[in-house]
């Protein structure tokens, strides 16, 4: 049986004009964007068939890879505290083929 309980909270919409938080937030998009691709040209070194069931955070374009998501976001913030566009994956157990659609 499917139960439904809502407990929606209000969601609030803004726009965000303040130069500095804007200069902020292209910050973090230019990191993540660098770290993104990073793990897109090294893919297949990274996510290899001994690491899967692990978590993957990705900062300072290298990977850290782990059995929780806790451990390897804190190991990439040790190692890149200045980077703000880290970011988490999972790589799944079994390697078959995924539709992913929006």
């Amino acid at each position: 049986m499917i139960q439904h309980i809502s407990k929606a909270s209000p969601l609030e919409m803004f726009e965000v004009t303040d130069p500095a938080e804007l200069a902020a937030a292209d910050i973090r998009r230019a990191h993540f964007d660098r770290n993104s691709a990073w793990l897109q040209a090294h893919i297949k070194e990274v996510c290899t068939d001994d690491r899967r069931g692990k978590f993957l955070c990705i900062a300072g374009e290298e990977a850290f890879v782990g059995d929780s998501v806790e451990d390897v976001v804190a190991r990439a913030r040790s190692a890149h505290p200045d980077d703000q566009g880290w970011f988490t994956r999972y790589i799944p157990r079994e390697k078959v083929p995924r539709v992913y659609a929006s």
